[in-house]
């Protein structure tokens, strides 16, 4: 592909390259190629009539993989790449240049709208999934777009809200993902996002879109705006706002023109960009070439493998003798609940995804029945009407009749979505009283959940003895549910959230989410399991958790400290009777550190496949990059040097083994100032 040399475009053409040219492309300009850009990040939403950013108009069929809540569970990088490659071939096969993902907005409050769209509440497993599904991506010559930049961590009053946001957390904890995939995999595009950070909306954020992102970070490509998030488009180029999307009709392409004709806007930064992501698609069949069409059933097979690992099993007792899952083929079955007929399968808004097709959790566990009864119930309603008695005692009946009931329980897509947040994380009344019915009358109960935000689960815990969290799964979800639950796969899923007790434990539970157009972030450092460890508050479900049908067991930690961090290894044994999947995790403690920090911090993870009786020898090196602090008195990285304890772990509260290790700390040295502590002495 040839280009112009951005030194010879004129004003206007350098302006007309920076603004979009209807709502999903950007501008030809001379021999510079027009550039289509679509949503993601979980499927490729092509809009080729009417368009919108809302999910509300058509889009082609395209493969639903599962949403970022479910896919973050398998915590597996490797398997996060593969749905970035297929999500890739799609949009070549849709002729998309650039798909907008994925986001990696750290989830603040469970509260919050758009956290399905999100990974995790740790800006560690975040960035390393992230950075994986963006080299996936990329990989097959379409761009990702990194969103969104940065601390958009609530939906309400999400156009003019200011985060406010101390130097500390916001770099260890909301800027960090966007750091290690910037970094690491090069996205072609950065989205900044919508909301005011410390009173600047990032659209017009100098130190954070260029002194961060660019000066810092290295970045080289293309900021590029969330639809409609320019209040000032002159303001935002001069701050390092690439591209303005969508299309405003030539308006503010006007103004900035005037601006640079006039002089009070840079001509430099019209041409700052200009050997950008643009040509990267070059080695990849370059814009407008679009591939042979995807195979649909392939990449459904992908879907289900993919959402199979996703599944975490949070809860298995053992009823008369015998643990109630996996279930035996053969048994009758009492499916009961709406969503098991009508799943529950994405998030609403501007990702919503047209399927190529969709497995009905029913109709696949049907399937693996071995020919036994499967009798179904609705049980409740999902209109908000309430309980329906009817629907209820029909469902108590079909349990009481048959071997074990599955309870598909969860939220519809009008009780989440983009756009708006929740006020609680309640589920729905009837649903409970439902459940607390059924387990009266079969003991051998099943949970299976379906829901893109945190639940509190304390109810259901109470009664099942069994649970299934699926979060949202994708098209192939219902599938992937059949066969975790029949055993054909061992569920080895992880939380990548807390489950609180209650919401008044979550840590922004006072400031979320905001008034008067500000949200304090007053929990500091302290997001998601650090704010519980920190409080030695109880959770109903840990940061990290997974069940399994087979056991593991963890022996021989040791550590070496080298220049590159700390190298972590411990042998891992399936001391159960099934081959499974166990997610090694690494949590590090700084005991006597001379800053405030949380009491542990994820820093690396492993995952790894044993039949019964393997052992595995797992190392993960826990990065000095990621054993830094923010200080902010040098306002740089630094590592503090010391003792360091290092945790190999099946969950955040299940330490299975803890060792110790010097680690040689960076040169500090301050600056001697009459307010230096030394100089008042």
């Amino acid at each position: 592909m040839t280009t112009h040399d951005p030194d010879s475009l004129s004003h206007a053409e350098q302006a007309a390259l920076g603004s979009g040219a209807d709502f999903w492309s950007t501008k030809q300009v001379g021999t510079i190629p027009s550039l289509t850009l679509t949503d993601g990040p979980h499927g490729v939403r092509r809009q080729v009539g009417a368009d919108d950013h809302l999910g509300i108009a058509a889009s082609e069929p395209a493969t639903c993989f599962p949403p970022a809540v479910g896919l973050g569970q398998s915590w597996d990088a490797e398997l996060v790449g593969k749905v970035g490659q297929a999500l890739g071939a799609e949009s070549r096969a849709l002729d998309v240049d650039i798909l907008l993902g994925p986001g990696v907005n750290i989830k603040r409050d469970p509260r919050c709208g758009r956290n399905f769209e999100y990974y995790s509440e740790d800006p560690h497993l975040t960035g390393v999934l992230a950075t994986s599904w963006v080299s996936g991506l990329q990989g097959t010559g379409v761009g990702a777009s990194l969103k969104h930049f940065a601390a958009n961590n609530t939906e309400h009053d999400r156009m003019r809200s200011s985060s406010e946001v101390a130097p500390r957390p916001l770099r260890e904890i909301y800027l960090r993902a966007f750091q290690r995939v910037v970094q690491q995999a090069q996205p072609w595009t950065v989205m900044c996002s919508y909301n005011r950070l410390n009173g600047t909306y990032t659209s017009q954020n100098h130190w954070l879109l260029t002194q961060v992102l660019r000066d810092e970070w290295g970045f080289d490509g293309v900021v590029v705006s969330d639809w409609g998030a320019v209040q000032d488009r002159v303001a935002a180029v001069a701050a390092g706002l690439d591209l303005e999307m969508p299309s405003t009709g030539g308006t503010t392409d006007t103004q900035v023109v005037e601006a640079a004709e006039a002089g009070t806007l840079d001509s430099a930064v019209l041409t700052r960009r200009r050997s950008d992501g643009r040509a990267r698609r070059e080695g990849g069949g370059g814009p407008g070439d679009a591939d042979p069409a995807f195979d649909p059933e392939t990449h459904h097979a992908l879907a289900r493998e993919v959402a199979a690992h996703c599944v975490v099993l949070l809860k298995n007792d053992v009823v008369d003798t015998a643990p109630v899952l996996p279930l035996t083929a053969g048994r009758s079955l009492a499916v009961i609940g709406n969503f098991g007929q009508t799943p529950r399968y994405q998030g609403g808004g501007s990702s919503h995804v047209n399927p190529t097709r969709v497995d009905v959790p029913l109709d696949e566990i049907r399937a693996l029945a071995d020919g036994a009864e499967v009798t179904s119930a609705a049980g409740f309603t999902t209109d908000g009407t309430g309980t329906d008695a009817a629907l209820r005692d029909e469902a108590i009946r079909a349990a009481g009749a048959a071997d074990t009931a599955v309870v598909f329980l969860g939220l519809a897509a009008h009780q989440e979505s983009e756009g708006f947040d929740r006020d609680h994380i309640e589920l729905p009344a009837e649903q409970i009283e439902l459940l607390e019915a059924v387990v009266r009358v079969q003991p051998r109960t099943v949970v299976v959940l379906s829901h893109g935000g945190v639940l509190c689960l304390a109810p259901v815990v109470a009664c099942a003895p069994a649970i299934l969290d699926g979060a949202l799964l994708g098209q192939a979800g219902g599938g992937a549910l059949a066969d975790v639950l029949y055993g054909r796969v061992n569920p080895s899923a992880r939380l990548t959230e807390t489950v609180p007790v209650r919401i008044h434990d979550t840590p922004a539970y006072l400031d979320f989410p905001g008034e008067h157009s500000h949200v304090q972030y007053g929990e500091g450092l302290f997001v998601g399991y650090r704010w519980y460890d920190a409080r030695d508050i109880p959770v109903t479900f840990p940061f990290g958790h997974g069940l399994s049908y087979t056991s593991f067991s963890y022996d021989g930690l040791e550590l070496r400290s080298a220049a590159d961090g700390i190298t972590a290894s411990v042998t891992v044994t399936n001391t159960g009777e099934r081959a499974g999947r166990e997610v090694a995790q690494f949590y590090v403690a700084k005991p006597g550190s001379s800053v405030a920090r949380p009491p542990q911090e994820l820093k690396g993870h492993a995952v790894v496949t044993l039949a019964p009786g393997d052992s595995e020898r797992v190392t993960v090196l826990l990065d000095r990059q990621d054993l830094a602090y923010w200080d902010i008195r040098a306002d740089r990285w630094v590592v503090e040097g010391g003792t360091y304890e290092v945790r190999a772990a099946a969950s955040s509260r299940d330490i299975r083994a803890t060792g110790t290790v010097e680690v040689t700390g960076d040169d500090l040295v301050l600056p001697l100032t009459l307010d230096s502590p030394s100089a008042r002495r």
